[in-house]
């Protein structure tokens, strides 16, 4: 008979409830928003009505496959097993693994708990994620600023009276490095309420559509604008820090030099607009700004992620109601004491810093091209595309080409998996527990659900017994069970636990502790572990959350509003916070010495898609065509100028691409925008591969990047456009 389950929707960052019509063999014949959870309350986007296509999707993998020269082979989990066995052990050198971490990796249960542990276990500092092609730079301002990469504040939507946003469109993205599910009707109430949305975008986005004022600016200039602010806030006297901060000064005088006059030139943006906006900021009852990917993605983007905080502590709206906010996530710790450092280590051949653990990924080809010791000559990429996400993809694709053995744990065969010796597919999605242990630290009220498994496995290993199969075969475990890294880290986390005043749980007996632990896997005794031990939870003696009431609150969790906690996420050495990073302060200099360069004539910026979510959704029929199509977005009048009819050819430094055109004023004169994720000509993905698309990524350069995060510039990329059949000079 059909049954009906409800389940956290995985495809993007709104963490929405979703409600199933399963039939009696486990297919999925209806969804529909899940009314009754009381963070998205029944909102659904496109996406997450085609999680049953997706996850039944018949081009994904079932069974681990061999590549035999040109040839693949499927075969069992142990024969698979051994032959990644069979590749690490002819690596004489771990400094010459690398592992690379895909975007999907934020959105499971296994990605979160047994990736560290697998790379611990490889004994390799070459780890490279999405996080360099996309957000670091909030991390590394974040982690300068207030102690920890992951003290991200938020803006409290529901209550906030002045949003500015930036680099960001959420009516298509649904939100980002900000978790708010229903993210269009959040800012509907905003402006409803009578508050202001402000949006500041190289595109009249969908987003930008529906503010109250959507300012145009030249892509990549963001830091531009915000310290064209933050000097009118200091020259108008409208600075009002809510609490002692360090480097109040410093910001003073770094601001002189970007007064509204001399940005406005480098940004577009009228001196009057810039000092209006500052004053807006500062007058309204609460206020917040925030941005997103494209500003993070750009030459400058740490300096600008910073700049948006340092606005939020100029107004007094950073840790206020209706401001800029920090979530209380449930599975939160004590974490990290020691102050936050970039540069623990650099890349081998280009000298860039490690941020969060992580090399940029703008560096991983000259790692694998560039002989010598460390040359990474074994990769392993979990959920990752990057021949089509990273900057210069055609080079990575050429790399991988040279690797003497990769392995993939993926659900497909794709632009960069179709490089490994072995690939290991993980389980369906209904197939496997859900919780968002990284968003729910973004979420703009404090929440948590938990999505049991709705179908077996079938004799086949969970994605987290694969991740943890992996780090034994790396770490010469012979002989042991999965439960062994599960058993592990529980006991220590107990330990510490244990050991720890104030944790609720001091001087307590781990065994009795542990035996106390409900789940039906590693994972969620794991996730019990961590729920009890949180600020909500039974043991800390601040509630009673357990994964038993998770579990048996199928609908999720509402833990209340955000609340002011400045003090307890701060893990800066002086206790305040650091409002003048010496990093940045010098990545200053870089940015006044860039302030009277001429603009290109012509620039890329990047684009998303409510259908889309990188390379992994272009797969599903449904969520191909409509407005998810692989164009070039121009402004008519550049059509006009350059001569230009229904196609391009649009080129860089890097490489160059024919590619249909769309006209639309909906973008600035003298910029053009190409969505990202697409170039699937020849793939084994039948429906992708009909809508292949071109690959933007042809077109980056993995020689520039955002100095302080190592971060990749996707936005503001220097192009010429040209009409079909005419050659010209680059």
């Amino acid at each position: 008979m059909a049954s009906t389950v409800h389940r956290t929707c995985p495809l993007c960052e709104a963490v929405c409830g979703l409600t199933l019509t399963l039939d009696e063999g486990g297919h999925v014949t209806g969804v529909r928003g899940d009314k009754d959870d009381p963070f998205s309350k029944g909102f659904i986007c496109p996406k997450g009505a085609s999680l049953g296509r997706l996850d039944e999707d018949p081009d994904r993998l079932r069974r681990p496959i061999v590549r035999e020269g040109e040839l693949w082979r499927e075969v069992g989990w142990d024969e698979a097993f051994a032959a990644v066995k069979a590749g690490l052990d002819r690596v004489a050198d771990r400094r010459s693994v690398a592992v690379y971490l895909g975007n999907p990796n934020a959105h499971t249960m296994a990605g979160a708990l047994y990736a560290g542990p697998l790379i611990k276990a490889l004994g390799t500092r070459n780890v490279f994620s999405a996080s360099t092609a996309d957000q670091m730079p909030k991390h590394v301002a974040s982690g300068l600023m207030f102690g920890h990469p992951m003290a991200v504040p938020v803006p409290d939507l529901d209550r906030t009276d002045h949003l500015l946003m930036l680099g960001a469109n959420p009516l298509e993205s649904n939100g980002s490095l900000c978790t708010a599910p229903d993210f269009p009707g959040r800012l509907k109430a905003l402006r409803g309420r009578g508050g202001r949305l402000v949006v500041v975008d190289p595109r009249r986005t969908r987003t930008a559509a529906l503010a109250d004022e959507h300012v145009f600016i030249r892509p990549g200039t963001d830091a531009y604008l915000l310290f064209g602010m933050v000097h009118t806030l200091f020259a108008e006297g409208l600075v009002r820090p809510a609490r002692e901060v360090n480097g109040l000064a410093e910001v003073r005088e770094a601001a002189k030099h970007f007064p509204p006059e001399a940005v406005a030139r480098r940004t577009g943006v009228p001196a009057a607009v810039i000092e209006r906006l500052a004053r807006e900021l500062a007058a309204a009852r609460t206020a917040a700004v925030y941005a997103r990917i494209g500003t993070c993605t750009a030459e400058f983007g740490t300096l600008a992620q910073w700049l948006v905080d340092v606005l939020n502590v100029l107004t007094g709206n950073l840790d206020r109601p209706g401001g800029a906010m920090f979530p209380k996530p449930a599975t939160e710790s004590g974490g990290r004491r020691r102050p936050y450092a970039v540069g623990r280590w650099r890349s081998r051949v280009r000298g860039l810093p490690e941020a969060n653990g992580e090399l940029p990924v703008a560096t991983l080809a000259d790692e694998i091209e560039t002989p010598g010791e460390g040359q990474v000559r074994f990769l392993l990429t979990i959920a990752g595309n990057p021949v089509l996400s990273a900057p210069h993809g055609a080079r990575l694709d050429a790399a991988f080409a040279r690797l003497d053995f990769m392995v993939s744990v993926d659900p497909y065969l794709n632009e960069t998996t179709r490089h490994a010796n072995v690939i290991l597919p993980p389980p369906r999605v209904l197939q496997s527990g859900h919780y968002d242990f990284a968003l729910l630290g973004f979420a703009v009220r404090n929440y948590a659900r938990y999505s049991p498994p709705l179908l077996p496995l079938e004799e086949r290993p969970s994605e987290a017994q694969i991740l943890a199969r992996l780090a034994m075969i790396a770490g010469g475990v012979e002989g042991g069970v999965e439960g062994d890294l599960d058993a592990f880290v529980i006991d220590e986390t107990l330990r510490r636990a244990t050991e720890t005043p104030g944790s609720g749980v001091e001087g307590r007996d781990v065994a009795e502790l542990r035996a106390a632990l409900e789940g039906g896997s590693g994972g969620e005794r794991r996730l019990d572990l961590m729920l009890r031990l949180g600020p909500y939870g039974e043991w800390a003696g601040k509630g009673d959350l357990s994964l038993r009431k998770l579990l048996d609150h199928p609908h999720g969790l509402d833990l209340g509003p955000l609340e002011p906690r400045l003090d307890e996420v701060l893990r800066t050495a002086s206790g305040l916070v650091e409002l003048a990073p010496p990093q940045l302060l010098e990545d200053v200099e870089r940015l006044r010495d860039r302030l009277e360069e001429e603009p290109p004539e012509m620039v890329l910026i990047g684009r998303r898609h409510l259908r889309s979510n990188n390379s992994w959704m272009h797969n599903v029929g449904p969520l191909v065509g409509g407005s998810n199509t692989c164009t070039l977005q121009i402004n008519p009048a550049d059509v006009a100028r350059l001569g230009l009819g229904g196609e391009a050819v649009v080129r860089s430094a890097r490489g160059q691409l024919t590619v249909t055109l769309e006209p639309t004023d909906t973008i600035m004169p003298g910029v053009v925008s190409l969505p990202h994720g697409w170039g699937h000509a020849g793939s084994t993905q039948s429906v992708a591969a009909e809508h292949a698309g071109v690959s933007a990524n042809v077109l980056t350069d993995d020689g520039t990047v955002d100095v302080p995060s190592g971060n990749a510039v996707f936005n503001g990329v220097p192009v010429t456009i040209s009409p079909t059949g005419v050659i010209t000079a680059h």
